[in-house]
């Protein structure tokens, strides 16, 4: 396991911030699996794909916030 796997694994367990974005990133990564089985996905399917994309972005980017605050502060 790298340090950062380790130090995301700590967050999980440890602050309930990071672990909130962590579910929340997971169950958008689930919509967008079950979305994309369609044979067919619908027009309003591939505007949710766009806006769960943006937002798993966005979750995704205050994770690495607070990953790079923790090794800062335990270097």
């Amino acid at each position: 396991m790298s340090q950062i796997d380790h130090a995301r694994e700590e967050l999980i367990q440890t602050d309930a911030s990071f672990r909130s974005l962590y579910e929340e990133h997971k169950k958008y990564k689930q919509r967008l699996v079950t979305i994309r089985t369609k044979s067919l996905p619908s027009e309003e399917d591939e505007i949710e794909i766009k806006r769960i994309k943006i937002h798993k972005l966005s979750l995704k980017d205050r994770m690495e916030v607070m990953l790079r605050e923790r090794s800062h502060a335990h270097a």
